[in-house]
């Protein structure tokens, strides 16, 4: 059996961590794979999370309430699959029961690696394990190379491991694929094959901890360098002195020394140190011809500060790596102030994840906004004839929407710059055009669902996903992918009749655009004959963006170009070819 961890998914782009809201199992019950485990809140939507694996959950690692970062384990599902599937792009680490290999005695190790010299000068210099070793934690990324570069879980259960319970790292898989010979094959290794726990079992008898030297394959053979730790394992000094540097004198010299504090209680006292007289020493070679008198501190009880004088020292005894002055005062919440009548009303969860992604962006993106005004009549009159055939063979709406982020696709291929995000100093154009589209909920809360590839959509595809969106959001059915991987975002003011508006970029895409009401206006029409008055529809485009990537002519040229697709419309298009 396998002990699999589950880890918190990444729901999304911006994502980085989720709250867990309940659990839907208990530990001990069975579950399937892709069933609903747990319920996660993040601050796009709240939804389930499937179990990845069928088996027993036996574990659960973040409880309720809990906010868990994204890669990080929150269950273990106990699961009978092949461990050999574990080794998957979907999988997660797998785990199991540590089993602990008898040390054996120090001169022992020492003859079988005398006896095994010769042998092992012809072998890989990283060995296997003898038996492999079931039962460790292997993380995802060790799982993922071990994957890459074809490496069996027999295989990857006799690669020893350095880490902490014997797990192997990813610094311990790298060294075992690069020791691996072009001919060399894993089942060649016999039992009677010397391995590198062994040694690690001589040293540790010795205490000691002896650093890997470094692989040489032009100046020394394995045969050498095992040969040079059995002398090492031999020679170990119980102790090693350090050497005492002497420091050259300039002007005044104060020599500071830092000595052990006795085992023993240190009681605070008062006492006088008188140095020892000066020694002057010679002065190793140098390039100037100078002579510098160099002073040799003598060995002390106490730590002191030398100087030229008796000087008087209060030892205190020794304090806690942190130091606390006076006590801290816990920090109480002021009381909310106000005059007159007035309720107050604790945000909901969804309410404060808004008004913190809110103020980060603000904080992160320098917003600049500009503003065009589009004459719409074409548009208009086209959507009021199409709309009740659209009604009669659909069973749906067509709205204005469609016809927006079909503009923005088309403007965003003109330019591509504003389809991109920013990652330190780097900026990343996205090739895919996913549209997010902001959705106000019945809680009077905003959730940004996103259209996928809205370039490759029709008229037609555009507004039954964009209905669907819409209605799943309204009803709380959204899922993780619904709102991932948004490249830029279009709001549509003018549903509550806003005429303009200067909305907030959606982290980390770099633009948005708020669409007005559109109203009708007396407006100068150009005709061949001359300029004369009539009745527009006119409405307003707001263009918000993020400064540090797009300049004032590229953003004002973009809302521009929407414009201009929203004014070209032609009249008489065809809802169904």
């Amino acid at each position: 059996m396998a002990l699999i961890e589950m880890v918190m998914p990444k729901m999304g782009e911006s994502i980085i961590e989720g709250t867990i809201l309940a659990w839907l199992k208990k530990e001990g019950q069975t579950i399937e794979q892709d069933e609903a485990v747990l319920e996660v809140a993040t601050d796009k939507v709240d939804t389930e999370v499937p179990a990845t694996h069928s088996g027993v959950l036996k574990q659960i690692l973040a409880q309720s309430g809990a906010v868990v970062q994204v890669g990080t384990p929150i269950a273990i599902i106990a699961t009978e699959a092949d461990a050999e599937a574990i080794i998957n792009p979907s999988a997660t680490p797998t785990t199991e029961t540590e089993q602990e290999e008898p040390v054996e005695e120090v001169e022992q190790h020492i003859q079988i690696i005398e006896s095994k010299i010769n042998s092992l000068s012809s072998r890989p210099s990283f060995q296997l394990l003898d038996t492999p070793v079931a039962g460790r934690f292997y993380s995802p990324l060790v799982l993922t190379i071990a994957r890459e570069e074809g490496i069996s879980m027999s295989e990857l259960e006799r690669i020893p491991g350095s880490g902490g319970d014997n797990r192997v790292t990813k610094k311990d898989i790298l060294q075992y694929i690069q020791s691996k010979n072009p001919g060399f094959t894993s089942p060649d290794l016999t039992p009677a094959n010397v391995d590198i726990p062994e040694v690690a079992s001589v040293k540790a008898t010795f205490g000691e901890i002896i650093e890997p030297q470094s692989e040489n394959t032009n100046t020394t053979s394995l045969a050498d360098e095992t040969l040079s730790l059995i002398e090492q394992v031999k020679s170990i000094p119980k102790e090693v002195p350090t050497p005492v540097i002497p420091t050259p004198e300039v002007s005044t010299l104060t020599m500071q020394e830092t000595v052990k504090q006795p085992e023993a209680e240190v009681k605070t006292e008062t006492q006088t140190i008188t140095p020892e007289p000066e020694k002057t020493i010679p002065q190793p070679e140098k390039a100037s011809e100078e002579k510098t008198s160099v002073v040799q501190t003598p060995e002390v009880k106490q730590p002191v500060t030398e100087v030229k004088q008796p000087v008087t020292q209060t030892i205190e005894p020794v304090q806690p790596s942190i130091k606390v002055t006076e006590p801290v005062q816990p920090v109480s919440t002021p009381a909310v102030s106000y005059s007159g009548r007035a309720d107050i009303i604790e945000m909901d969860r969804m309410r404060k994840m808004i008004a913190q992604r809110m103020v980060d962006s603000k904080r992160i993106s320098p917003h600049v906004t500009s503003f065009v005004e589009a004459d719409v009549t074409n548009m208009v009159y086209w959507r009021n004839r199409v709309k009740q055939e659209f009604k009669s063979r659909e069973g749906d709406t067509i709205t204005f929407t469609p016809v927006f982020i079909e503009a923005i696709a088309k403007a965003i291929k003109d330019y591509p710059m504003i389809n991109a995000s920013v990652e330190g100093d780097k900026i990343i154009v996205k090739k895919d055009i996913n549209i997010g589209m902001a959705v106000a909920l019945p809680s009077g809360n905003l959730i940004v669902p996103v259209i996928k590839n809205a370039d490759q959509l029709n008229l037609v595809g555009l507004t039954k996903k964009v209905n669907d969106l819409a209605r799943r959001a309204r009803e709380n059915k959204l899922t993780v992918d619904d709102l991932a991987d948004g490249t830029f975002t279009m709001s549509n003011v003018g549903s509550f009749g806003n005429v303009m508006g200067t909305p907030i970029i959606m982290q980390p895409q770099v633009a948005i655009m708020a669409f007005g009401a559109i109203q009708k206006k007396p407006a100068v029409i150009e005709t061949p004959f001359g300029d004369t008055l009539g009745i527009r529809h006119l409405m307003f485009l707001s263009h918000s963006y993020d400064h540090r990537v797009v300049d004032g002519s590229l953003g004002g040229m973009f809302v521009r170009r929407v414009a201009d697709y929203l004014e070209a419309f032609d009249v008489n298009r065809k809802i169904f070819s």
